[in-house]
């Protein structure tokens, strides 16, 4: 059971990236990608974004505006669009799921924004 984070990378102020959450097969099971939180360091793990099993989507406020969650149900990946990045938004990012009940947390991939 487990969750693969992608696409981080190192940008400049006002760039963009583009992270996704793939899962891995289990038994025919597949994790369900729900989330994106990152963990900056020092500092505690915080929910990023969030979309419901009915597309419902949830931004904390300091990205609104600026990143985009979205799923693709046929390949059960999540991404998260990240538009306009500042330095604050620096930190590492995890993909989060579930499998049955189950929480489970993705590989982290680190985002780093510096001029």
């Amino acid at each position: 059971v487990q969750l693969q984070a992608s696409g981080g990378g190192l940008v400049l102020p006002g760039g963009a990236l583009r992270l996704s959450c793939a899962s891995a097969s289990t038994n025919g099971r597949r994790v369900r990608p729900r989330a994106w939180y990152r963990q900056a360091p020092g500092k505690e793990r915080e929910l990023v974004a969030r979309m419901s099993p009915g597309g419902m989507v949830d931004y904390v406020d300091s990205v609104k505006g600026r990143f985009a969650i979205s799923r693709d149900i046929r390949q059960n990946t999540l991404h998260l669009q990240m538009n306009n990045l500042q330095p604050e938004d620096t930190a590492v990012y995890y993909c989060n799921g579930l499998f049955g009940s189950l929480n489970v947390w993705g590989s982290g991939t680190q985002v780093t924004v510096s001029s």
